[in-house]
């Protein structure tokens, strides 16, 4: 067995505990259907839903509900970042733009999602156009809070030692407030992306004739409980999916931090090389 075979197979080990808990809940609901303690009209077992998703994918129907989706949460999520990303830079670095923004947001994300819907119809139709703009929203606060607070929590003495250095203007925000502000930056990144995909089944309800939400309103509306679990555990594993790849994505620009997590990274690597060597 060679070296990359071996790393692969302790990699797929690390990463089967993380599967532990999803197979005991996979186990206990297929129980709960075979034994006919959950009505198979409220909670169908997990062959019927793996059978709705089949009869879906073999139709073709289910790869057009899942791209538009994607599509969808990934436009919405890119315009949001990037305008939370501008305001919430102008609000943590200058206090005239916090005094003037912050109340407003504040108060703005206290409102439900589904609050928008009727306004956004009224606005931009039914088209994608308010579907895109009501996920971008989603996005928004989490990135605009993370960026600002992020911005407001640099150490002031980095600030102040970098411009003993000369530092000042771009130079400053370049060498000091980004990377000092990334790592807030990147949760608030994740928790946009989370919130974006929940945001979507808001989005899905106006006019949709095509997405995972589509598919779900579906199910209820037509009485297929098993289309309805099918498309909830669609969104969890996309959701996850995505979740992850920004993670691997992000992880290079904050190699440098030395926290408690890297450190625990750290042994984990050394333990995982360790055993490496003793096969």
């Amino acid at each position: 067995m060679t070296r990359l075979a071996r790393a692969g197979r302790i990699a797929v080990k690390g990463g089967a505990i993380g599967l532990a808990l999803p197979a005991l809940l996979l186990v206990l609901w297929e129980a709960l259907s075979r034994f006919g303690v959950a009505p198979p009209n409220l909670l169908p077992s997990p062959l019927a839903v793996l059978k709705s998703l089949r009869d879906l994918w073999l139709t073709g129907e289910l790869l057009g509900h899942i791209e538009i989706t994607l599509l969808r949460v990934l436009l919405g999520f890119l315009l949001g970042t990037a305008v939370a990303t501008v305001l919430g830079a102008l609000a943590g670095y200058s206090v005239l733009w916090r005094r003037l923004l912050d109340p407003l947001f504040q108060a703005l994300r206290s409102i439900p999602s589904i609050a928008w819907v009727p306004l956004f119809v009224l606005w931009l139709g039914i088209f994608e156009a308010s579907k895109v703009t009501l996920i971008a929203l989603g996005a928004f606060f989490p990135v605009y809070l993370s960026t600002m607070a992020g911005i407001q929590q640099v150490d002031r003495k980095l600030v102040e030692v970098a411009r003993v250095h000369g530092y000042s203007g771009a130079a400053l925000v370049r060498r000091v407030l980004l990377p000092a502000t990334l790592p807030a930056y990147i949760v608030g990144l994740r928790g946009g992306l989370g919130l974006a995909w929940m945001f979507v089944i808001a989005a899905e309800f106006l006019g949709a004739s095509e997405g995972l939400g589509f598919l779900l309103i579906d199910g209820q509306q037509t009485g297929r409980p098993a289309n309805i679990i099918a498309s909830i555990l669609l969104f969890a594993v996309f959701g996850k999916a995505s979740d992850v790849a920004l993670v691997a994505i992000s992880r290079p620009f904050i190699a440098w931090q030395d926290s408690f997590e890297t450190a625990e990274e750290k042994k984990a690597h050394a333990a995982d090389q360790a055993r490496l060597q003793e096969i």
